[in-house]
């Protein structure tokens, strides 16, 4: 499946959930992953996450797309790819 993937953590945080997430996903913006997971490995993903969340403060968005032909995604200027600044 493909995922989409945006979370509002607050900033003691963000780096634990952006180096977690990063492992399973693409960082495509601020607070924005993307890219084909298996569910199982979704799960895995989530219960890795959701050690670092603060319930009452944090949020993490999933939507979920079982057809990644359903995807028309548009960018309106540059396409960023945070991964690729990383060696």
């Amino acid at each position: 499946m493909f995922v989409i993937l945006t979370y509002d953590v607050g900033e003691k945080r963000v780096n634990r959930v952006r180096k977690t997430l990063k492992k399973y996903l693409t960082w495509t913006q601020n607070s924005v992953f993307e890219g084909q997971i298996t569910e199982a490995k979704l799960h895995k993903c989530l219960a890795e996450v959701n050690k670092s969340l603060d319930k009452n403060d944090d949020s993490l968005y999933v939507y979920m797309v079982g057809n990644i032909h359903n995807i028309n995604k548009q960018v309106v200027g540059k396409e960023k790819n945070y991964d690729e600044l990383f060696l």
